[in-house]
């Protein structure tokens, strides 16, 4: 199973809120006093790169890194708890609300330290609270035996890995464990081949922290050492129909054969100045799956860009 954070009553977030030291200003997202409002298990919010830090009052310069072609002194800054903050309030909002929110890798803003995950679990109360189950795969800056010390309830994959899947009505969304060095390996290869042999049913979308290969965006980022034999797997099979990474902190496109390959924007800082940085509000049907990009300025001009995944089969396509 991946790692899930299921959704909580209101007298446990409340409780929880003042455990982790937190007061409970969040409340007012969950909508008190008006109509009920319902979840869309055919819609879900995807999020990637929260990248929070242990002080909610941090800002990080996300366009300066080696080799960026920003000047000293006009680096664009952000922080990263208001991001997850704004992006929380805007899925909480929806009417209906997606039933699953899945946030693609690097939670944590370092290396994954106590401190980071209570505050990414402050954040991610409301959105539990709403009734929204979260998902949480492993990124680069992620550390697995943090994150599980302050989820005990959370089951431990029987392989060792942090991979499962989701059966929604019209897709199953297979989550991957790409660690903190971007290898998947040969097991968990294996166990994805079986897994979508398995459900040739209905069509399946992958997501994955890192990107497959080399970026071809602002900033220069390798691809996962067995990216080519994740694609090659995933290409081989027609109702693969999407791999979806974050990793890049880009809202990118590339395709493989029939696969899409989609780069989702990182919800806190982004590597390119001026770039878009938000969340993705993922509606599934028969005939599509269709991605509208959230970013957290309503403003930026590629606020509401939509791109279609095809989700129709024909027949079953057993590999």
């Amino acid at each position: 199973m991946p790692i899930t954070l299921s959704p909580i009553n209101r007298r446990e977030f409340i409780n929880c809120s003042l455990a982790l030291g937190g007061s409970v200003v969040s409340t007012s997202l969950m909508v008190e006093g008006r109509e009920p409002v319902g979840l869309d298990p055919n819609r879900v919010a995807l999020l990637a790169d929260t990248h929070v830090s242990a002080d909610p009052n941090q800002d990080y310069p996300g366009t300066k890194w080696p080799g960026s072609p920003v000047k000293e002194g006009e680096h664009e800054w952000v922080n990263m708890a208001d991001c997850l903050a704004r992006t929380a309030k805007s899925i909480i909002s929806l009417n209906p609300r997606p039933a699953h929110l899945i946030i693609n890798g690097d939670c944590a803003h370092s290396r994954g330290i106590e401190a980071e995950y209570m505050e990414f679990l402050r954040l991610v109360e409301p959105i539990r609270a709403a009734g929204i189950t979260i998902h949480v795969t492993i990124g680069n800056h992620d550390n697995r035996e943090k994150l599980w010390k302050l989820l005990p309830f959370l089951k431990k994959e029987q392989l060792g890995i942090h991979a499962g899947v989701i059966e929604l009505p019209h897709a199953n969304l297979v989550l991957l464990d790409s660690g903190r060095k971007g290898i998947l390996g040969e097991k968990q290869l294996n166990w994805l081949a079986q897994e979508l042999d398995e459900r040739t049913d209905k069509p399946a979308l992958v997501f994955g922290h890192f990107n497959p290969s080399p970026n071809r965006g602002v900033r220069p980022i390798r691809g996962i050492p067995d990216g080519e034999s994740l694609l090659a797997l995933l290409s081989d099979r027609k109702h693969v129909r999407a791999y979806i990474h974050g990793h890049t902190h880009e809202w990118q496109y590339a395709q493989k054969a029939h696969v899409q390959i989609i780069g989702q924007p990182a919800v806190s800082y982004y590597f390119g100045k001026g770039h878009a940085h938000g969340w993705v509000d993922m509606k599934l049907g028969k005939a599509s799956a269709d991605l509208e990009l959230r970013t957290i300025l309503p403003q930026h001009k590629q606020n509401g860009e939509l791109r279609k995944v095809g989700l129709g089969l024909s027949k079953a396509t057993p590999h």
